[in-house]
């Protein structure tokens, strides 16, 4: 077990133990970081790489999951802010080229309620699972490095049967965050990156983030992620840090740090990012299970208040993006750890966030499961 602390290096023997137990739990490695009204605390927990020594990292780089998601959504927010983007305009009309139904508006792209089939796969409520891309075992592992166009993800969702019929329900799919990406580049002629580059990352002066598209570089320093898997009979563990993350696009690609996701949550939450209606818009939850647009807002209860945040798993990397409505307490982490087909990673990872919002917000009520990506 290896514990550093850096920034202000407070005494917060509650975080240094969270962080110590979620590492005994299963997790490889973890990094946190903690704005409050003590100032910024700043610690991880583990190990940088399976079978090695190195001091785990405080402040590096990891794929973030879902999380991108709420990039996403404030990205397209801030062009409707622009009046470029209606958000109860047909996404059709950006997108042609998919023959769309016309009732899906790019706001039920942006709060899951488009009823989209997630090219990941979906899972019924009868317990039968409908196959997408590949992203688990040994078929995922020997494509990893394959590139998936982002049109190529969204014309086989629409080769499936909807879940049910736009505005009519509530599904987390990934498809519907590769069409707002779509939307964005439609509108601007310019790549996702870019203007992610121009509309958050350069106004906040975001050093370490990154939209790798299909590059499968993660920028150094960096912890290592791993998967378990089967093949001919035989259990094999391999370091997926790099991998071409296109199967998952903008529904789950991109790459951060704990200092970044602060940065922006901060701001976001905080007003800097978008006018005050829009952002409203924004945290105004869907009833099914608590969706705004990119963000879930969670009732931690008496002696919590609200919280808003937007984690994501992806394979082998995680994230967790919390913060109070005015932005000024922020929770941040990155978890490595070694995945496999049963995402038997799953309960510790849950365990993580109910013990580290306890802690930090003083709740404690477990999030809704988030599928991978």
């Amino acid at each position: 077990m290896s514990i550093t602390l850096a920034g202000q290096e407070q005494n917060r023997p509650e975080l240094r133990k969270a962080i110590e137990e979620i590492v005994e739990s299963g997790v490889l490695g973890v990094q946190l970081r903690v704005n409050d009204e003590h100032g910024e605390w700043v610690g991880s927990a583990g190990a940088r790489e399976l079978g090695r020594g190195a001091e785990p990292l405080t402040d590096g780089h990891f794929r973030i999951g879902s999380s991108t998601k709420s990039f996403v959504a404030t990205a397209v927010l801030a062009l409707v802010a622009e009046g470029r983007i209606g958000l109860d305009t047909p996404a059709d009309d950006h997108l042609p080229e998919f023959g769309l139904d016309r009732r899906i508006t790019v706001r039920m792209l942006l709060q899951h309620t488009s009823g989209i089939f997630s090219h990941t796969g979906e899972l019924y409520e009868d317990g039968t699972v409908a196959l997408g891309v590949p992203w688990r075992g040994k078929e995922w592992v020997d494509k990893r490095f394959h590139t998936y166009p982002p049109e190529e993800l969204v014309r086989l969702s629409l080769s499936r049967p909807a879940r049910f019929a736009p505005g009519a329900g509530w599904s987390y799919s990934n498809t519907n965050y590769v069409l707002a990406r779509l939307v964005i580049e439609s509108v601007t002629g310019r790549s996702f990156a870019e203007e992610l580059r121009r509309l958050i990352l350069g106004p906040l002066g975001m050093t370490g983030t990154v939209a790798p598209g299909d590059s499968p570089e993660v920028p150094a320093p960096h912890n290592h992620g791993y998967y378990r898997y089967e093949d001919a009979g035989q259990e094999r563990t391999v370091d997926v840090t790099r991998h071409n993350p296109s199967w998952v696009s903008a529904g789950g690609d991109m790459i951060s740090t704990t200092k970044d996701l602060h940065t922006y949550f901060s701001a976001l939450m905080g007003g800097r990012l978008l006018p005050a209606g829009l952002l409203a818009e924004m945290r105004t939850p869907e009833a099914t299970i608590g969706y705004g647009l990119g963000v879930f807002a969670q009732d931690l209860g008496p002696g919590g208040g609200t919280v808003f945040h937007h984690n994501g798993a992806t394979i082998g990397s995680a994230a967790l993006m919390y913060g109070t409505p005015d932005g000024r307490t922020t929770m941040t982490a990155g978890l490595t750890y070694v995945d496999d087909a049963d995402m038997s990673i799953a309960p510790a990872f849950q365990a993580a966030q109910q013990r580290l919002v306890s802690e930090v917000f003083g709740g404690g009520q477990a999030d809704p499961a988030q599928p991978t990506g």
